[in-house]
C-alpha cells in the first residue's frame, strides 16, 4: 500500500500517531506526495540513521529534481551545502566550520545572554501578560545569527518573511510566492557580499569573502547559498523549538516548568530531553536517493529510489528509549538524533543548545510562575510549514 504523505497537518505538539504504528508495522513505508513521486519513509532509529549515515544514499542525486519524492515545491537548488555530498559538501563545511565550534560559540554566551535580559525587559510589562512568541521565541535566534553574519537590524523582518515563504508546504502559500522570495534572499545577500568585499568586517559574511580552499575562493554563487543557507537554518529551528518548549513544559498542569523551577540545574538534560520528545518537522524532508541496492531494515531499497526519514519519529523508538512517550526532563543517556546525523548533521548545534539554554534557565529565574494564558488547546500553530511552531504563545506570570 502507498500513503499518502504528510499524514496531517502540524497542528499540536504531539507526533501523528501513524509513526508509531509504522514503526511497530514495518519501519519502511511506501509513500506519496502531492508535489513528487512515490518513495520510502523511514521511521525507525536504526534506519534512519543508516539512511543519513551511509554514503550509498546521496543527497545531490534528489535535490532540484522534480520526479523526486517531496513533501513541498522544489525551490533547493543543487549547489546549496545542505544538498551537497562529499567532497563538495566537505569543503564549503569545513570553510564554515571554524564559526560555529563549541568554543567559538561559548564566547557569545555574554552577548545572547544580554540580548535574552534585553527581550525580556520588554515583555515584563504591568499587565503581567503577553505573546511569548512575538516577544522571545521569533527575535532572539534572527537577532543572534543577524550579527554572526552581519545583516543589519532594519532588514531582519524581511529576512523573517522570506525565510517563512522558502520553508512553505505549498498547501497555503503559492510556488511564485516561495520562488519570488528565494529570489529576494539571494539577491539581498549577493548585495551585502558586495559590500563586504569592499568594506570588510569582523562578522562572518566577511570571513567567507576572505575564505580559502586549496588556495580557491569561494564562488559568487556558493556565497550568496552559504549565506542564506546559514541564515535560515541559524534561526528558524531554534525560533520555533523555543515555543515549542515552553508550550510542552507549560501544557498538562505545568507539571514540566514546575520540575524545573525546583531543579534549574537539570536544564542541559531538559534541553536534550525536550530536543528528543518534542517533534520539529512538519514534514520528513531532504530526500536521499540510493546509489546501489540496500537493505533497510529487512526492505530492499533498489538503486535510484528515494528514502525520506522522520527524525522524530526514531526519536521514540522503543528499542532506544525507555518509556519514549513520557518526557523525562533528567533522561540519561540521551542519543537522540535532533540534529540529525552523518555528514549532514547540523552545523549550528553549539549555538542551538547554548540558546536553548539561555532561554530557558532565565526564563525560569525571572518568570516561575508562568503559565499559558489561553486553554492549550486554544494555543494556534503555524501550518503550511516545513518547521512546526505555535503562531503565538500567550502566557501569564
Amino acid at each position: 500500500m502507498v500513503e499518502a504523505y504528510p499524514f496531517g497537518a502540524a497542528d499540536s505538539a504531539a507526533p501523528h500517531p501513524r509513526y508509531a504504528a509504522l514503526r511497530e508495522e514495518s519501519g519502511l513505508a511506501r509513500i506519496k506526495t502531492r508535489w513528487g513521486g512515490e518513495g520510502w519513509l523511514a521511521t525507525r532509529y536504526q534506519d534512519v540513521k543508516l539512511v543519513l549515515g551511509d554514503q550509498r544514499f546521496s543527497r545531490e542525486l534528489a535535490a532540484g529534481r522534480e520526479e523526486i519524492l517531496r513533501p513541498r515545491p522544489s525551490v533547493d537548488a543543487p549547489e546549496q551545502m545542505i544538498s551537497m555530498d562529499p567532497p563538495n559538501h566537505t569543503r564549503l563545511r569545513r570553510l564554515v566550520a571554524k564559526a560555529f565550534t563549541a568554543h567559538r560559540v561559548e564566547e557569545l554566551r555574554p552577548r545572547v545572554t544580554a540580548m535574552v535580559d534585553d527581550l525580556l525587559d520588554q515583555m515584563d510589562v504591568p499587565a503581567r501578560t503577553g505573546d511569548l512568541a512575538t516577544a522571545l521565541a521569533w527575535p532572539l535566534p534572527m537577532m543572534v545569527i543577524s550579527e554572526m553574519l552581519g545583516v543589519p537590524e532594519a532588514d531582519r523582518d524581511n529576512f523573517r518573511r522570506w525565510t517563512e515563504l522558502v520553508l512553505a508546504l505549498g498547501t497555503e502559500t503559492t510556488l511564485e510566492e516561495m520562488t519570488d522570495a528565494r529570489g529576494q534572499l539571494n539577491g539581498y545577500l549577493a548585495d551585502l557580499i558586495a559590500q563586504r568585499r569592499v568594506n570588510p568586517t569582523t562578522d562572518l559574511l566577511s570571513d567567507l569573502v576572505a575564505a580559502r580552499d586549496e588556495g580557491d575562493r569561494l564562488s559568487e554563487e556558493e556565497l550568496i547559498r552559504l549565506g542564506v543557507t546559514l541564515l535560515i537554518a541559524g534561526h528558524e529551528t531554534t525560533a520555533n523549538q523555543i515555543g515549542n518548549f515552553v508550550f510542552v513544559l507549560l501544557d498538562n498542569d505545568r507539571a514540566g516548568w514546575r520540575h524545573l523551577v525546583a531543579s534549574p540545574d537539570v536544564v542541559p538534560k531538559a534541553v536534550e530531553e525536550l530536543l528528543r520528545y518534542v517533534p520539529m518537522a512538519a514534514s520528513a524532508d531532504f530526500a536521499r536517493v540510493a546509489r546501489e541496492d540496500v537493505e533497510v531494515g529487512g526492505h530492499l531499497v533498489r538503486a535510484g529510489e528515494t528514502v525520506l526519514v522522520q527524525i522524530h519519529a526514531a526519536n521514540r523508538d522503543s528499542s532506544v528509549f525507555e518509556a519514549p512517550d513520557d518526557l523525562d526532563l533528567a533522561r540519561t543517556p540521551n542519543q537522540h538524533i535532533a540534529f540529525g546525523f552523518g555528514v549532514h548533521h547540523c552545523l549550528g548545534v553549539s549555538l542551538a543548545r547554548l540558546e536553548l539554554r539561555i532561554v530557558l534557565s532565565a526564563l525560569l529565574a525571572r518568570f516561575p510562575d508562568l503559565r499559558l494564558n489561553v486553554p492549550a488547546a486554544d494555543v494556534p500553530w503555524r501550518t503550511d510549514r516545513l518547521v512546526r511552531g505555535v503562531r503565538a504563545l500567550p502566557v501569564a506570570w
